[in-house]
């Protein structure tokens, strides 16, 4: 199936077209190892583009991938082949900001971070932080439904998204919001990945900006410790904003690139964050470093103003980054699993990888018990992808059998597609496809995403 300029002329619309072989290229993968074969990328800049893709899609019965800017980690939006890739990358202006309802209308190619930046003047932010806000786009995390360090007490993107303004299959131009009945569409199209339209603006809400905070980096001589600690903290019924670990060999990556003082003699570090009125956070981090001393804590160190909060962060944000040195590429997935099973589960995963001769570091939203294992490898050496793949399924099913879930973020796509029954039933995988269906009858939304009895597209490299 193929598609390109024949669709654009007959709709009479004029969005960026491009069809260089360069172009479909990059147009044809995401942050992912998954590749794909776009036939064309279209850039629409309004609504009336969009819907022009889209009829002209339909009319000739062809695919098209709505895609942001292509951070995604699960194949989310690499096309099947002779699929109209259409990039809402120019589509990035910020509509208004209420101020007084705390709200703002948003186009899909605002990248996060641009977004807590407009809204700082008012003492307001988007609390949804990926550690990759500074190049993701809000249309990526309505997609995926993305979280971040500070999502532990403020929730995941569902929990900041008012209404969604969507182009469905068929052309037509709808708003979903939280008043259309006994139905949250606007809840069902957050997380589709694509599946049920295209997101063209989305009503957001902004959280005020704590007037104080408390971070602080705390050692522990294992993994064991600190995740023990971590369960304690929210056991005892305080929630910080954020509570990250970091295992050694990634604190040390870290540490050569960023330098941002972590302690280079610890088995685990764990990153906490409270933030709200003086009072309250001083209250709760002490509390906080009170049961951390209790499991064991090798050292503790708060950050004394926002210059060194920055660098703190900037080390957790990063450390994707940091491993280029190590290695050119790396692969993960980001199952969640019950706080008490996380030491078990990080032990298997440690074992995985080296069944498979592969380096492994560990750097995750411990709160929350999400995961996100790298498996370190060079791509150009033979074979390595097959054991990269037969460790990232092992750590998959390790997960689900220890009571987690395949994604905690990142989302399924292509990656986790068939490892979908292995948390549902064919009645439950039924239910999600007829959902599918009723959003895009037409089925040219993404296909082959998500669903394990949908036709598969593109290629593990």
């Amino acid at each position: 199936m193929s598609c390109g300029i024949g669709i654009v002329s007959s709709v009479h619309y004029q969005p960026t077209l491009m069809t260089q072989p360069h172009e479909l290229h990059l147009a044809s993968r995401d942050a992912s190892n998954i590749v794909g074969a776009a036939s064309a990328l279209v850039m629409p800049r309004s609504v009336d583009d969009v819907v022009a893709v889209v009829e002209g899609c339909r009319q000739k019965n062809v695919p098209f991938v709505a895609r942001g800017a292509g951070t995604g980690l699960t194949g989310g939006a690499v096309p099947p082949r002779g699929a109209v890739v259409v990039s809402m990358m120019s589509m990035n202006k910020i509509r208004e900001i209420d101020a007084n309802r705390r709200t703002a209308w948003v186009e899909p190619g605002v990248l996060n971070a641009d977004l807590s930046r407009a809204a700082a003047r008012f003492g307001l932010h988007f609390a949804p932080d990926p550690s990759s806000q500074a190049s993701c786009s809000i249309g990526g995390n309505v997609g995926n439904n993305s979280g971040g360090p500070h999502c532990l007490s403020a929730g995941v993107t569902s929990a900041h998204v008012l209404a969604v303004e969507v182009v469905l299959s068929d052309g037509s131009v709808v708003v979903l919001d939280t008043t259309g009945g006994p139905f949250d569409l606007r809840g069902a199209f957050v997380g589709s990945e694509g599946m049920f339209g295209i997101a063209t603006a989305v009503q957001v809400r902004l959280s005020q900006t704590p007037p104080h905070h408390a971070t602080v980096v705390v050692g522990f001589p294992t993994i064991e410790a600190g995740a023990m600690a971590v369960s304690a903290i929210i056991a005892g019924g305080t929630v910080p904003s954020a509570l990250e670990m970091m295992d050694a060999p990634i604190t040390r990556a870290v540490e050569d690139y960023v330098h941002a003082g972590f302690p280079l003699d610890a088995g685990a570090l764990l990153i906490i964050e409270v933030e709200g009125l003086v009072n309250g956070v001083e209250s709760d981090i002490a509390t906080c470093l009170r049961v951390c001393s209790d499991f064991g804590a090798t050292s503790i160190r708060r950050a004394t103003d926002e210059t060194e909060r920055a660098l703190i962060w900037k080390g957790r944000k990063t450390a994707f980054g940091a491993i280029a040195r190590i290695k050119p590429n790396y692969y993960l997935h980001d199952t969640v699993v019950p706080r008490r099973k996380l030491a078990e589960v990080l032990d298997a995963v440690g074992k995985i990888a080296h069944a498979q001769d592969l380096a492994v570091m560990n750097v995750f939203h411990a709160g929350d018990g999400n995961l996100h294992p790298l498996l370190l490898f060079d791509g150009r050496e033979t074979g390595i992808m097959d054991r990269v793949h037969r460790a990232g399924a092992e750590i998959v099913r390790v997960s689900v059998e220890a009571g987690g879930v395949l994604s905690g973020e990142h989302g399924i796509g292509l990656e986790k597609r068939d490892f979908m029954n292995l948390m549902f039933d064919d009645a439950s995988l039924a239910a999600q496809a007829m959902l599918r269906h009723a959003f895009d009858p037409h089925g040219l939304a993404n296909p082959g995403k998500v669903l394990p009895t949908a036709a598969g597209c593109g290629d593990r490299r």
